[in-house]
């Protein structure tokens, strides 16, 4: 699924009117239509059941779920729907603005009488003051017998008589911290503890970042216009947003195409796995394969204090399918993990119990073998150990995945991509504070427009960036951004990344490219993290060691 920008998606509009010769006021009407839709099928009473089952993160196969288990992960799909018995007791408010967001919203409110609910605008500003398209709106809107309201009539704001709300106040070309009227009537729609659905994106959130303002629509759902607006993939977006559809209204995917500068960005499904990043999916492996046909990973980590962590990105690696891994150690520290895992292979990769410039040469050695080797779980810091890695980098041509410590090294090393010369097929894997680090800037700062900063840092260093986290962010040198969905907050505990790196090392190993793998392999971390957090009472219970075994 594509994902654009809000100044994307005006020059996509743009185009579909004037080149393609597509009307604006059918695009309004279809957009209109979708969410009355959408709304409808919101209303449907569940035992009437649903012409789409969900099966959302944490929920078992027949549709019931752990107690303190399921995910508010959103759903992207179209769906439509009819009206449904009972329809004529709802009675929904329709909250509009002076543009084309608004003129979407009084569209909406004549397809919900036509089936058959009882109907309120209440417009935000004097028609006056409206656009071409939404005045033409709301003359039809007039002539149907609807009750249109303006804010300024209104004494107090009083909602308790309906039953949910459309918020059509501001679309995607808004920033900023809403004033009033708008600010006055996005803080009654909240209050009133209705259901909310907004009409392409909740007023008050940036529909480029992500970020909310301090007064934002709290949606249950959001009926998203032709394209997946790029804040409504990250969080703080996201959780204002609720459950997500995406509805074409008309406006051809080729007139994303057209565009030069919109960004090849995409969430990842298995559609854009098996399309964009030419994929399969299946997993399935020939009949007459052996464990050198799937690689073979060297996992380089783990110290006196932190030997889990090598362990567990070693039994990731095995766990995606890597045909053989082996987890390069100080030699001190092998006779306490040999045998955990029978299938592991370990290797003496350092003198002693700590790592040193010398082991370099070691690593090297053992790499002249290998399909892919992994630098960071459990690494700690040693003295000379920007040199350690500046060795490395430069006298390996195979895949690398750094991680952890090994991330903060390049930190400290600076502009490394100019001092040791650029490089391909490396991942890199950092959370936000690594990545903060990385940048020379406050994680706050980054977490402001996460899908920019990945995209940038990966395309200026020439390497695949996985900027881990809640929609965790996969970016290509070449640009191309994929986010990523699945996943459980129960993965929010020590080690699930050092698992993150065996997976993508297992899959690199298996001669997927490094966008492939990255992509690819937050996916199905992140599934993993959901079927683990089915077996679990509480998600605070789930354990790194869990998400292993469930890939």
């Amino acid at each position: 699924m594509r994902i654009v920008t809000p100044q994307q998606m005006k020059k996509i509009d743009r185009y579909t009117i004037e080149t393609l010769g597509i009307p604006s006021l059918a695009l309004m009407e279809s957009a209109g239509r979708a969410i009355a839709e959408e709304v409808l099928e919101f209303c449907r009473p569940r035992e009437q059941g649903s012409q789409t089952a969900h099966l959302q993160a944490g929920a078992r196969p027949d549709g019931s779920s752990k107690r303190g288990v399921t995910s508010t992960s959103p759903i992207f799909e179209d769906t439509v729907i009819s009206p449904f018995e009972g329809i004529q007791h709802q009675h929904w408010l329709i909250l509009t603005g002076k543009g084309n967001n608004g003129g979407d919203g009084l569209v909406t409110a004549r397809y919900l009488q036509d089936a058959g609910m009882q109907v309120t605008v209440l417009c935000a500003e004097s028609p006056s003051n409206f656009s071409e398209e939404a005045t033409v709106q709301l003359e039809a809107l007039r002539r149907s017998g609807i009750t249109v309201q303006e804010a300024s009539e209104l004494k107090e704001l009083d909602f308790s008589g309906y039953t949910g709300i459309v918020d059509a106040l501001l679309g995607v070309g808004s920033s900023g911290e809403p004033r009033d009227p708008y600010r006055r009537l996005i803080e009654a729609a909240n209050d009133s503890r209705l259901p909310i659905v907004a009409a392409d994106i909740p007023s008050g959130l940036d529909a480029d970042t992500g970020q909310t303002a301090k007064t934002c629509i709290q949606a249950k759902r959001t009926v998203c216009i032709a394209f997946l607006k790029s804040g409504l993939a990250q969080y703080p977006g996201a959780q204002a947003a609720g459950e997500v559809r995406v509805r074409a209204v008309g406006i051809p995917q080729l007139a994303a195409d057209r565009i030069d500068d919109v960004p090849n960005t995409y969430l990842i499904t298995d559609r854009s796995l098996q399309q964009v990043l030419e994929l399969d999916t299946s997993r399935t492996r020939a009949e007459d394969s052996h464990k050198g046909t799937y690689g073979h990973a060297l996992i380089i980590g783990g110290s006196r204090l932190m030997s889990g962590a090598g362990l567990m990105a070693s039994r990731a690696a095995l766990r995606i399918g890597a045909g053989l891994v082996t987890w390069g150690l100080p030699s001190d520290l092998i006779p306490n993990i040999a045998g955990h895992v029978p299938e592991l292979m370990v290797a003496e990769a350092s003198e002693g119990d700590s790592w040193n410039l010398n082991s370099a040469d070691t690593i090297l050695e053992l790499a002249d073998k290998m399909s892919v080797l992994a630098i960071g779980p459990g690494l700690g810091r040693f003295e000379e150990d920007q040199s350690w890695l500046e060795k490395i980098w430069k006298n390996t041509d195979m895949p690398l995945v750094i991680d952890a410590d090994g991330l903060n090294i390049l930190a400290d090393a600076g502009d490394f991509a100019a001092k040791w010369g650029r490089r391909e097929h490396v991942v890199l894997t950092p959370h936000p504070g690594e990545m903060g680090r990385l940048l020379g800037i406050p994680t706050a700062e980054l977490q402001q427009d996460r899908i920019d900063s990945a995209r940038h840092y990966a395309m200026k260093n020439g390497v695949t960036l996985v900027l881990k986290g809640a929609r965790t962010v996969v970016a290509s040198p070449d640009g191309a951004v994929f986010i990523n969905t699945t996943g459980h907050p129960g993965m929010s505990t020590g080690g699930t990344g050092d698992v993150l790196t065996g997976v993508i090392s297992g899959l690199l190993s298996q001669k997927l490219s490094p966008i492939q793998a990255a992509a690819f392999g937050v996916n199905l971390h992140g599934k993993a993290g959901e079927r683990a957090a089915e077996k679990r009472e509480h998600p605070a219970s789930l354990l790194a060691g869990d998400v292993i075994e469930s890939l």
